[in-house]
């Protein structure tokens, strides 16, 4: 096997493309393997095993400071710098990430599984080389799965093209986010254009009149005599800057007719491509290429590639082509992704809403599956909208359409609200706009790491003014709360949040409304446990242990972590003591929230706060995670007998 000769990227250098080719094939084995047996992204990194290679036998990393925008693609990257054999722990607990890590190799820069940010670490890290203050000879960051669609991509690229910054960019195409990506800018429509398989003959002639200026615009000859014209033309006497124009024009309009990306070129980055990304010989030409022309400044290699390739039942996944899988046989592939537990819940819940109510539009940043929003565009195509990885335009958008009588829905995972957040005080909620936000991946969320611990939502939203913040504790309640929130709007944004996985089932009666608290275990006031979200289970668990101990614990479903219910707060200064339990950052937290109410109610009353700690929790499952942490039903009950004690 060629893969066991690879250690490192040196010995990428030393096999021919046949033999190279026999090793992509070996590592899309391995990472199907891996991926099927602790879950992880398949299409990503099927669809960038060639890309990889090429990469690492053009650079030498980490001389060559190779970067990866989001990092989920970096799989063949960390092969091929020495990490083959971590992949049998890959997402686990105290085993290898599946993302970049600077802790585990130094061919790792940045910790990146957030998109669009990469062209700014790259911008950042060339000022930096300009500078003196580092080695690194070049600097290439691999930018894909629609991550072009994000702002920041856009600024950063403003500045690399206004202050000529010497950074290779490479735009891994492979037409993809999770869904189709939503740009005019991705030349690859794979599966989205139905000519795209018989193109007209007009369509074929301009194909090759671009790959053939593509040709001569990479080889550094025509630049060097480009050059020269341009000086001859400029120093024309009268008409030197007449002719320079015209010859400009002319180029342009090239441009324009064959290669519709000269929209980098405008911003100042060179643009050369698209390139073949699963032919290692074109791919190395365009990148030794683009090395020798990027001594003038920043310069994008635009690659093709296909997400999932090699792998069939990766290739025929329409929805996403397999971007992330579960636990799954190989050898018959992952089932259809469908949502479940709190995501189903919403999934129906959205669309029942929207029945009873015209007003009522979805809006998802690139994950229409993974929100549960795909029935929804089943059901209601011209009242959804999917715009990208663009999450603070997401944001502004449903305020733009709030205003304007709409009532959005924005279906985010927590974690990716972060990016947003200027724009949830000042845009949505400084107007007081009917905005709900429903916040999917709430807390741990397990093998994704610090990165994707959706730990912040309730600690930040509970101190914008006018947001209302609800927590379910089933899959019963989420689904009352989002039909509450359509009418709880009227008054300004509602934020739903509920975590990733199976959600807790429960009767009709054991559902609350609108603001109020829940009572859900009556005690005997020497203790009272006010639990949010997903805790109101363990908690629940926590005080039946208990009760076999004697002790009789009052127990409260939160609900609403903002406003908090003053009759929960009343019947809690009642008790004896008091223990909050809350899967959010504890700092800040509904706990604190709830401490400081009650301690203005009752100076005396001592209040416990259960939450997470300030600091970047790593990977693992989740369940393992809050164990650690003392936020399952042996810590809740060790605490309780604690303060009874």
């Amino acid at each position: 096997m060629y893969l066991d000769r690879v250690n490192e990227p040196a010995d990428l250098r030393d096999l021919s493309y046949d033999q190279l080719d026999a090793l992509a094939g070996e590592i899309r084995d391995l990472i199907v393997e891996a991926v099927s047996e602790n879950a992880g992204h398949l299409g990503s990194n099927l669809g960038a095993v060639e890309l990889s290679l090429a990469l690492h036998r053009v650079f030498e990393s980490p001389l060559d400071a190779i970067l990866w925008d989001t990092g989920h693609q970096a799989y063949v990257h960390k092969i091929v710098t020495g990490r083959k054999a971590m992949f049998s722990q890959l997402r686990q607990a105290n085993g290898m990430s599946g993302y970049p890590s600077r802790e585990e190799s130094r061919h790792d820069f940045i910790e990146n599984s957030h998109a669009s940010t990469v062209l700014s670490y790259a911008y950042g890290m060339a000022v930096a080389r300009d500078a003196g203050t580092t080695d690194h000879r070049h600097i290439i960051a691999v930018i894909g799965d629609g991550a072009m669609t994000g702002g920041m991509a856009y600024e950063a690229l403003n500045n690399l093209g206004h202050h000529k910054r010497r950074v290779i960019v490479v735009l891994n195409d492979n037409g993809r986010s999770y869904a189709p990506t939503q740009s005019n800018l991705s030349a690859n429509w794979q599966g989205r254009d139905e000519r795209a398989s018989h193109p007209s003959l007009p369509d074929r002639v301009a194909g090759k009149l671009a790959n053939a200026l593509t040709d001569i615009r990479m080889n550094p000859v025509y630049v060097r005599r480009q050059r020269r014209l341009e000086s001859y033309l400029q120093n024309l006497p009268g008409v030197g800057s007449q002719a320079e124009r015209a010859m400009e024009a002319f180029k342009a309009g090239v441009r324009e007719f064959l290669q519709p990306p000269s929209f980098f070129e405008a911003l100042g980055v060179r643009y050369i491509g698209p390139v073949d990304g699963h032919n290692i010989a074109e791919l190395e030409a365009a990148l030794h290429n683009a090395e020798a022309l990027s001594a003038e400044g920043p310069i994008i290699v635009h690659v093709l590639t296909q997400k999932g390739r090699g792998y069939p039942p990766a290739e025929d996944d329409d929805e996403k082509h397999l971007h992330d899988a579960p636990v799954f046989d190989p050898k018959m592939g992952p089932p259809k992704a469908v949502p479940t537990g709190y995501t189903q819940a919403f999934a129906e819940a959205v669309i029942k809403a929207a029945e009873l109510d015209p007003r009522i539009v979805a809006i998802t940043a690139a994950m229409p599956g993974p929100t549960g929003l795909l029935p929804f565009q089943q059901h209601f195509p011209d009242r959804f909208f999917d715009v990208g990885i663009a999450e603070q335009h997401a944001v502004t958008a449903a305020a733009g359409m709030a205003m304007s009588g709409l009532r959005p829905v924005v279906a985010i995972y927590s974690t990716f609200l972060n990016r947003a957040w200027d724009q949830v005080v000042y845009d949505v909620a400084l107007h007081r706009l009917p905005v709900i936000f429903a916040l999917d991946r709430a807390g741990i969320t397990g093998p994704d790491g610090p990165s994707h611990h959706g730990v912040y939502d309730m600690a930040l939203l509970s101190k914008v003014p006018g947001m209302r913040v609800l927590a379910p504790s089933s899959a019963q309640e989420l689904q009352q709360m989002l039909l509450d929130a359509v009418h709880l709007a009227d008054d300004g944004p509602v934020a739903i949040r509920y975590p990733r996985g199976a959600a807790r089932m429960v009767d009709e009666h054991e559902v609350g409304s609108g603001l109020s608290a829940r009572r859900v275990l009556v005690g005997d006031g020497s203790a009272c446990v006010l639990a949010v979200g997903k805790m109101v289970e363990t908690a629940i668990k926590a005080a039946e242990r208990l009760a076999g101990e004697g002790h009789t614990i009052e127990v409260w479903d939160v609900r609403s972590c903002a406003p908090l219910d003053p009759d929960m707060l009343t019947a809690a200064a009642a008790c004896r003591t008091v223990i909050t339990i809350e899967d959010g950052v504890r700092a800040g937290g509904i706990g604190s929230s709830i401490a400081d109410s009650l301690g203005a109610l009752k100076p005396e009353l001592p209040v416990e706060v259960l939450g997470l700690p300030t600091r970047f929790i790593p990977h693992g499952e989740a369940h393992h995670i809050l164990a650690r942490l003392g936020l399952d039903v042996d810590g809740l009950a060790a605490m309780l007998r604690e303060r009874l004690a």
